[in-house]
């Protein structure tokens, strides 16, 4: 007996795969503050300067990177299917005008 494919199979995957998505995110989020709590901690201590701003800075540089990925460009996004829906209405609009 073969598997019949399904819209609700094409749901469930994309479900898995966005959910999955948060959970890296946010798991990045967490390594991201706990080593940056670590960081502070032996910058204040040691009496040096604030020297652990900057890797704070740069990782949150891409942690923000991180979350637009998965929450405004990632699959399924709202912004990500209009675009997706506009592109292929051009071009299914260019393949009606081919002779």
């Amino acid at each position: 007996m073969q598997d019949r494919y399904t819209p609700d199979d094409e749901l469930d995957r994309l479900a898995r795969r966005r959910a999955g998505a948060k959970l890296g995110w946010f798991a990045h989020a967490t390594v991201y503050v706990l080593v940056n709590i670590l960081l502070f901690y032996i910058a204040t201590t040691k009496g040096t300067s604030r020297w652990n701003i900057y890797p704070a800075m740069g990782w949150g540089l891409g942690l923000a990177m991180h979350g637009i990925g998965v929450f405004v460009l990632g699959p399924g996004s709202s912004l990500r299917e209009n675009m997706i829906r506009r592109e292929r209405e051009r071009l299914e609009q260019e393949r009606n005008r081919r002779p």
